[in-house]
């Protein structure tokens, strides 16, 4: 009550003579009336901070309620309208490779990776921020469960086992895990993810699922049925590829690697491309598996340190230590003459050619390197012509080579052509078919005509005779 009519007179400003009067402490009115006003003051703002800090934990509250009910309720989309993906599995070089699938995967309790959003990968010894965009993540005990405890083992790859995979859904999936004392398994792991996240294209392989979990990191691809190109070119036990398969898997190839230098965006180069990277689908059509080794080109050229498989590697890029666009065609350009010949890069295949190639005037007189197996099975002018191409690939000056854009133009004017000469010549025998048809059509006449043409005769002759 006191400190209420302090507050009024302070207010009020009464006169010092009135304030002596009634109180003899008056004197200190205007000190009073100061300090009052500067505690009212105080409370205020108090009061004002003490809404802030209510409204801030609010916001906070609502954030981790809205991320735990997203959590509960993932938004996976589509996983149908994922491509294939496939995982070569390095045994003993470039010419074993385990198959993976062509199908899409279906959705074993994944957890939702938002688009643009970068997770952090939990175990990994460097910080760094993953982005996968688009992929699924799976948990360790779904996968576990579906490779019954990891004893699925199909193959070894150069960085971990690589375990096939029953999913609940009915798909057949491969896992690959990173070895846990791999750094460089686990540096191509982050590589793999990053780009594959935002690389889609019906020739190369569509990372469907990765984990990352308990320190294990694996990546997830569905199981592919005809198994890799080199195995095809290799392996006694499986039949020979026709000449005209060899031909389209080439286009599938060079499809691929186009997508990666003119499609992407940045440009990538793959920097690892052979023919047990190339993986065939249940229709034979190819697609480009492994980016571990793949490199934006807007990241430095130079390495430190030579990457890749010997046989494929551009003798630029091992004297310069510098890669571009122009090395993936290089190794293709290795990858047409393995097509051709049948012979393994590490075997000398570059020194064959180049032998075959004093002989021949650099379009005409492949024939000598064809492949035994193909038992002369091809169209000459066509083997002669991707010959002439792939010697173009394999040019010691990089400026010389073609792009992968005018590869694919070369490739696929050879398949035009022959489909027009298949066109011309169904077309040409069905004519020739019919004109033998019309020549050698017998004058059959039933006797009942045969019968009246005599009477009509006899009768005439009897009206003459008349």
């Amino acid at each position: 009550m006191i400190l209420s009519n302090l507050l009024v007179f302070a207010e009020w400003q009464v006169p010092n003579t009135v304030l002596t009067k009634f109180l003899p402490f008056c004197c200190f009115s205007t000190w009073l009336r100061s300090f009052l006003i500067t505690l009212c003051n105080c409370f205020t703002q108090a009061i004002s901070r003490l809404d802030q800090c209510l409204g801030i934990l609010l916001a906070i509250t609502a954030f981790f309620c809205f991320r735990r009910y997203h959590r509960r309720h993932p938004q996976i989309g589509n996983s149908s309208s994922r491509r294939a993906a496939t995982i070569p599995i390095r045994t003993n070089g470039v010419d074993t490779c385990t198959v993976l699938s062509d199908s899409s995967i279906g959705t074993e309790s994944p957890k939702s990776i938002q688009n643009g959003i970068s997770m952090w990968l939990g175990g990994l010894r460097k910080t760094s921020v993953v982005s996968a965009s688009g992929i699924l993540e799976y948990s360790y005990k779904d996968l576990q469960r579906a490779t019954y405890n990891f004893t699925t083992l199909i193959g070894q790859g150069a960085y971990g086992p690589v375990y096939k995979a029953q999913m609940s859904t009915g798909e057949t999936v491969a896992v690959k895990v990173l070895a846990t004392d791999s750094k460089q398994g686990e540096k191509e792991f982050q590589t793999e993810v990053m780009l594959l996240g935002r690389l889609h294209h019906r020739n190369l392989v569509n990372l469907v699922g990765y984990c990352a979990e308990k320190g294990q990191h694996m990546l997830i691809y569905v199981y592919m049925s005809r198994g890799s190109l080199a195995s095809h070119l290799y392996d006694e036990n499986l039949e020979p590829l026709r000449w005209e398969l060899r031909v389209q898997i080439a286009l599938d190839v060079a499809r691929g690697l186009e997508y990666l230098h003119d499609g992407a965006v940045p440009p990538v180069v793959h920097r690892d491309i052979k023919s047990s990277n190339i993986l065939l689908d249940q229709s034979m059509r190819a697609r480009v598996a492994d980016f571990g080794l793949s490199r934006e080109e807007m990241v430095s050229k130079h390495v430190s340190n030579i990457r890749g498989t010997f046989g494929y590697l551009d003798p630029e890029y091992i004297s310069t230590r510098s890669f571009t666009k122009k090395s993936d065609v290089y190794s293709f350009g290795v990858l047409l003459f393995e097509l051709i010949a049948g012979k393994n890069p590490l075997q000398g295949l570059i020194e064959y050619i180049e032998l075959a190639a004093m002989t021949t005037d650099g379009k005409g007189g492949w024939e000598e390197i064809a492949d035994s197996r193909l038992d002369g099975k091809y169209d000459l002018q066509e083997l002669n012509d991707v010959a002439a191409l792939a010697y173009k690939c394999v040019n010691r000056a990089p400026k010389k080579r073609p792009s992968m854009r005018d590869i694919v133009q070369v490739l696929s004017r050879i398949l035009k052509s022959r489909h027009e000469r298949k066109r011309h010549k169904r077309s040409s025998s069905a004519t020739t078919e019919e004109v033998t048809i019309n020549v050698e059509q017998p004058d059959h006449r039933s006797p009942i005509s045969e019968h009246r043409r005599a009477e009509s005769m006899d009768s005439t002759a009897d009206s003459c005779e008349v």
